[in-house]
């Protein structure tokens, strides 16, 4: 990373708001990914109507699209709303099932929302400092765990599909703005989430 030159033609979309996000959480165990709690909440269903429509606006999909979103609820759910609002066959749905996982945020699992700017101030230190561990079995992942995890992504859509246009759906917005940092040579010291 970065490529010298894609192949294909990448929109990056964040899945909407889940249910435990309207409740002000952060839920990343990948145990919880297909629980309907993990899913779009209303505001979420709203956000992912309105990304849809500006796929549909930008003509992402005009001469057809591959959809690859997370296996978590709400990001598959909004792949089946972005299919259905640009006219695209669910066949054209491709799941990923642990390279888009949303970050792993260990020992803030199941805290508050409020609690997200402790890990940022980390990861400005340094691309590889983790989250504290938790026993739960989420995931401890620094920027640079994440961006290992996009970049194979890459690899494998770069390797399967030439000239297509592919959609990307993640859960989370940590795992999009590493990738588009990867994408345009972003030093990754450099990347501040928020």
């Amino acid at each position: 990373m970065p490529p010298q030159r894609l192949a294909n033609r990448y929109f990056l979309v964040r899945a909407g708001e889940s249910v435990y996000e309207g409740q002000g959480l952060l839920r990343t165990n990948p145990v919880a990914k297909t629980s309907v709690d993990s899913g779009l909440s209303p505001v979420g269903l709203r956000q992912t109507a309105r990304a849809a429509l500006e796929l549909q606006r930008l003509g992402a999909c005009e001469e057809d699209c591959w959809i690859w979103p997370s296996i978590t609820q709400r990001a598959y759910q909004a792949a089946e709303i972005i299919a259905a609002a640009n006219g695209i066959n669910r066949s054209r749905i491709v799941p990923e099932y642990s390279f888009l996982d949303a970050r792993g945020l260990g020992a803030f699992e199941g805290k508050s929302l409020d609690t997200l700017p402790e890990v940022y101030a980390s990861d400005n230190i340094s691309p590889d400092m983790k989250p504290p561990p938790i026993s739960d079995g989420t995931p401890n992942e620094s920027v640079a765990d994440v961006f290992v995890r996009v970049t194979q992504l890459m690899s494998i859509l770069e390797t399967q599909y030439s000239g297509e246009t592919v959609v990307i759906v993640s859960p989370d917005s940590d795992n999009l703005s590493i990738l588009q940092a990867g994408l345009i040579g972003l030093d990754l010291r450099r990347l501040k989430l928020a």
